[in-house]
């Protein structure tokens, strides 16, 4: 598990990775627009954490695996705080299947709404009603508009992510040749953000031979992700690299290729989780992939969500708070607290961990 201690942001440190609204009754029945922390509010880093509180997890889609592992550590955070867990989601990714739970988990009267966010704007007008009913709001893994929460929980800078991906494409490639992308929805945040700064350093002279000949969706479904690596290499028969920033993607491509004649021939890299690529790490189909731990990212969320709600921090730059075993975290610009750098996988470590 990755500790606060070790994390120390910086693309330096991350050379390469081996990831309508409803009328119902609320806490308050002013309206709101939101923009940051809420107006008024002050931060009293003495107060102390609320006992009780209600914090429902809405992931992009339910029984995606790598959703799984990121609110099984909200679960345990809302524990060791001695507050009321929930979890509710759609079954799909789409950019608005989260506004009907959000509008019900205002009529339930959560304290705390934690969301990783399928779409940047579409979430944004029930979010805000959310905070106008005096419910924190809290994005993880994937952000919506800053104007519609209080806090952000990162991964990673997506500098270094971005960064990192065009590196490890690079390596991968042999140094030249045609790569891919598999990417999740054409409206995720953070896959978006993360694929415009690898296409930037793809710009840069030591990348003068690699070419991004296609950025493919396969909307976090499995299936989808696996016809669309199909299509990538027989639209493009002298691809050498498929990098799916996608836990999802990369293990429907590396299942794809693992079985086919372009195993040895094409790589697949990007950011998946330990369990799910065990596999295609040993039978040689992918030689290194990188995730930080998901369950950490759902912990620190809780934690953030908690002191919130308890008046400890705002959602300010500048912010301090405890998170529990991961230590003292401070909040950066537009209220973004970044988890840290992740790990690197190979067939050399992958035994060392289990999630």
């Amino acid at each position: 598990m990755l500790r606060r201690q070790l994390l120390a942001v910086s693309a330096a440190s991350l050379m390469v990775f081996g990831a309508g609204a409803c009328g119902g009754t609320t806490k308050d029945s002013n309206s709101g627009t939101g923009s940051g922390p809420q107006t008024g509010a002050s931060a009293d880093a003495n107060a102390k954490l609320k006992e009780g509180l209600k914090i429902a997890y809405l992931p992009k889609q339910l029984n995606n695996p790598y959703s799984d592992v990121e609110t099984s550590g909200g679960e345990v955070a809302v524990k060791e705080l001695k507050g009321e867990y929930k979890k509710v989601g759609p079954n799909d990714a789409s950019a608005s299947s989260q506004v009907s739970y959000i509008n019900t988990l205002i009529q339930q009267q959560q304290d705390v709404i934690v969301i990783a966010a399928n779409d940047p704007n579409a979430v944004c007008p029930s979010l805000n009603q959310a905070r106008a009913a005096k419910i924190k709001v809290v994005t993880f893994d994937s952000d919506a508009s800053k104007d519609c929460r209080d806090a952000f929980i990162n991964q990673a800078t997506t500098e270094g992510i971005g960064q990192s991906l065009a590196k490890m494409a690079l390596e991968q490639a042999g140094g030249e040749g045609e790569i891919a992308v598999l990417s999740a929805t054409p409206n995720a945040t953070n896959q978006n953000a993360w694929i415009k700064v690898m296409t930037e350093e793809l710009k840069k002279p030591e990348y003068a031979k690699l070419k991004l000949v296609k950025v493919a969706y396969g909307n976090d479904d499995d299936q989808k992700s696996f016809q669309e690596a199909q299509g990538l290499l027989q639209s493009y028969p002298n691809l050498k690299v498929i990098v799916a920033p996608t836990t999802v993607g990369i293990a429907a491509a590396a299942r794809y290729i693992s079985s086919s004649s372009y195993k040895g021939k094409v790589q697949v890299t990007g950011l998946g989780l330990p369990n799910q690529m065990r596999e295609y790490v040993k039978n040689d189909t992918v030689k290194k992939f990188a995730l930080w731990n998901p369950a950490d990212i759902g912990y620190l969320a809780g934690y953030a969500g908690a002191a919130l709600a308890s008046g400890q921090i705002t959602g300010a730059e500048g912010d301090k708070f405890s998170a529990g075993k991961l230590g003292e975290y401070t909040i950066g610009k537009d209220g973004e607290i970044v988890l840290g750098p992740p790990t690197e996988f190979t067939a050399a470590n992958i035994d060392q961990f289990n999630f």
